[in-house]
């Protein structure tokens, strides 16, 4: 990654925890490396930046989105083998921890959008996980759970789910399903992995093969209509970088700058209008977690970056600790 100096005035807010790391799995083959060298590529890439713990996300949250007995065999690591193979590595105490923070970590990126404009998870985007079950390297589904609480706490009156990664949002399309104030928009690879597709209120299925300006075209076409005739209060951003060219499990053929045209263009959108946006990292795959991880920071920085082209009025409220 050649690194960008940003000035001061380019704030990142970024929520990251240190569980956010967990050791390389007995069994399957998904890397958690890459979560660190995210954040070690934002802190080398000389801009100004806040990291912001999350804690883990209540037992009553989740189980408020899925169903109590699946949270139940995930807290006490007893969820069936079979269910370990769809979610692609066994339940540990440490995978546990990771995924109550990391999806207590989405929860605390809307938050801080609402005061800045823009906020990062450095995780999360866990959009296979169904009901009772996870799924595609998903345990639970941290942008139904945080659109729930939201709505639910009064902190946004219409939620609209952008997932923008190269695999079908399903899990967030049947948690949500039903709910008329949550938009779920996924823009994804037709022959892409899940075989078998949920339905989003909004699915743009993609032929192998688009590139830069085909994407642009598509998602320009769809973005700005749905915001305006849905007039979100909050805007989740499933911000998967695997749309890439070089991405081991995408289909798509998107350069470095067309992410950056795609993740700036939907930051614009929002911002434009007012609107927070927090994004959750989502998809990226790669024999070097380096390129990976380098196209998540780039990723965050040009989000960042564009957030604060766009004044924001601050609630000067911190936000609120997560409840217990």
């Amino acid at each position: 990654m050649q690194r960008t100096r940003y000035p001061p005035s380019n704030l990142l807010h970024v929520v990251h925890h240190v569980d956010y790391m967990a050791p390389p799995p007995e069994r399957g083959t998904f890397k958690f490396d890459k979560y660190q060298l995210v954040m070690v590529a934002l802190r080398e890439s000389g801009a100004a930046m806040t990291e912001h713990a999350p804690d883990p996300c209540p037992r009553e949250w989740l189980e408020a989105v899925h169903d109590p007995s699946y949270v139940e065999e995930v807290f006490t690591q007893t969820v069936p083998h079979e269910k370990e193979r769809r979610i692609g590595f066994p339940v540990t105490p440490h995978i546990a921890s990771r995924v109550r923070h990391t999806n207590g970590g989405t929860w605390l990126a809307a938050q801080l959008a609402t005061k800045h404009g823009y906020a990062a998870n450095s995780a999360a985007g866990s959009h296979h996980a169904l009901h009772d079950t996870g799924a595609g390297y998903c345990v639970f589904n941290d942008l139904a759970v945080a659109a729930n609480r939201l709505i639910a706490e009064g902190d946004a009156t219409r939620i609209l789910i952008v997932d923008l990664d190269v695999h079908q949002g399903d899990g967030t399309a049947s948690l949500t399903a039903g709910c008329e104030d949550i938009f779920t928009l996924s823009l994804h690879a037709d022959k892409n992995f899940p075989v078998r597709k949920a339905r989003s209120t909004l699915d743009v299925a993609l032929p192998d093969g688009v590139d830069d300006d085909g994407y642009m075209d598509t998602l320009s076409r769809h973005l700005p209509l749905i915001i305006d005739d849905f007039d979100p209060s909050l805007i989740l951003y499933q911000a998967g970088v695997d749309p890439h060219a070089d991405d081991r499990l995408g289909r798509l053929n998107l350069t470095d700058e067309g992410l950056t045209i795609r993740d700036r263009f939907t930051v614009r959108e929002a911002r434009k209008r007012g609107i927070p946006i927090a994004s959750a990292l989502g998809g990226g795959y790669g024999n070097d977690q380096r390129i990976v991880a380098d196209r998540h920071a780039r990723s965050m920085l040009a989000m960042a970056d564009e957030n604060a082209r766009w004044p924001h009025t601050q609630n000067n409220a911190l936000p609120k600790a997560v409840g217990r």
